[in-house]
C-alpha cells in the first residue's frame, strides 16, 4: 500500500515544478478567487500541484484495496499436486483418495475443496482388499454439509462389479447415500437398466432408480 505522509509533502520544492494557468479556463478561474484574499500565483501553484497529488496517492490506495478484497479472497488458501490420502477408522483403511490436483478453499463462508482435474476413490470398509471405486473428472467436496459433488463422467463400481454411470452424482457422508436427479445407467452381469433419477448406499446394495426406462438384457436366460 502506498503510504501517505503530509509532513513529506511540505519539504517538496513544490514551486519548481511549473504549472500553466492560462491554458485551463477552471484554474485560472480559481486563481483569481485566489488573488481576491491575497494569495500569490506562485502559493496558488503550489497548492493545485498539492491537490492533485493528494487526488492521486488516494487514487492508487484505493485500487490496492479493490485487488486485495476481491482477488486474493478468491484465490485457493493450499493448493497440492498428485496427492494420496487414506482414511482410516479404528486402524481399519475406509478409503483411499488420490487426485492430481487439490484446492482448499477456507476463505469462503463455507469451506470447500476442489478436484478440477478429476478423482479416484477406492473403497476398503476396513477390509484388506478393495470393495470398490468411485471416479470423475470433477469433485467438489463442502465441509459443513460433508457433501461431496462427482460431475462428468462418474463411475461407481461395486464388489460385485455392478458398475453405476451418469454426470452428476452427490454423496452424503453422514448418511451414507448417493443420489442424483441426472440420467443414470447401472451395468451388471445380466443386464443394463437405466433411468433418471437414483438413491442408493455407496455400496449400490440398496439403489433404487426412480424413474426407470426398462432393462436391457445381456445374456439369455
Amino acid at each position: 500500500m502506498i503510504s501517505f505522509h503530509p509532513l513529506r509533502l511540505l519539504n517538496l520544492k513544490l514551486h519548481s515544478i511549473p504549472i500553466d494557468i492560462g491554458t485551463s479556463p477552471r484554474a485560472e478561474g480559481l486563481f483569481l478567487i485566489f488573488q481576491l484574499y491575497g494569495i500569490k500565483k506562485g502559493v496558488f501553484c503550489n497548492l493545485l500541484y498539492f491537490m492533485i497529488l493528494v487526488f492521486v496517492l488516494s487514487s492508487c490506495e484505493t485500487k490496492v484495496e479493490t485487488i486485495k478484497n476481491s482477488d486474493i479472497l478468491s484465490l485457493p488458501s493450499v493448493t497440492n499436486k498428485d496427492i494420496e490420502t487414506i482414511y482410516d477408522d479404528s486402524g481399519k483403511v475406509q478409503l483411499i483418495l488420490r487426485a492430481p490436483l487439490i484446492e482448499m478453499f477456507s476463505n469462503d463462508d463455507s469451506p470447500y475443496t476442489e478436484f478440477t482435474r478429476g478423482i479416484y476413490v477406492l473403497f476398503y470398509d476396513g477390509k484388506k482388499d478393495s470393495v470398490g471405486f468411485a471416479t470423475a473428472k470433477y469433485a467438489k467436496f463442502t465441509d459443513k454439509k460433508k457433501l461431496w459433488e462427482l460431475r462428468d463422467s462418474v463411475i461407481v463400481v461395486n464388489v460385485s462389479s455392478d458398475r453405476l454411470e451418469t454426470e452428476q452424482l452427490f454423496w452424503d457422508q453422514d448418511k451414507d447415500l448417493i443420489y442424483t436427479d441426472r440420467f443414470v445407467k447401472i451395468i451388471n452381469e445380466d443386464q443394463t437398466i437405466q433411468g433418471t433419477g437414483f438413491e442408493s448406499d455407496i455400496r449400490l446394495t440398496t439403489r433404487k432408480i426412480k424413474n426407470p426406462s426398462g432393462p436391457i438384457y445381456l445374456k439369455n436366460e
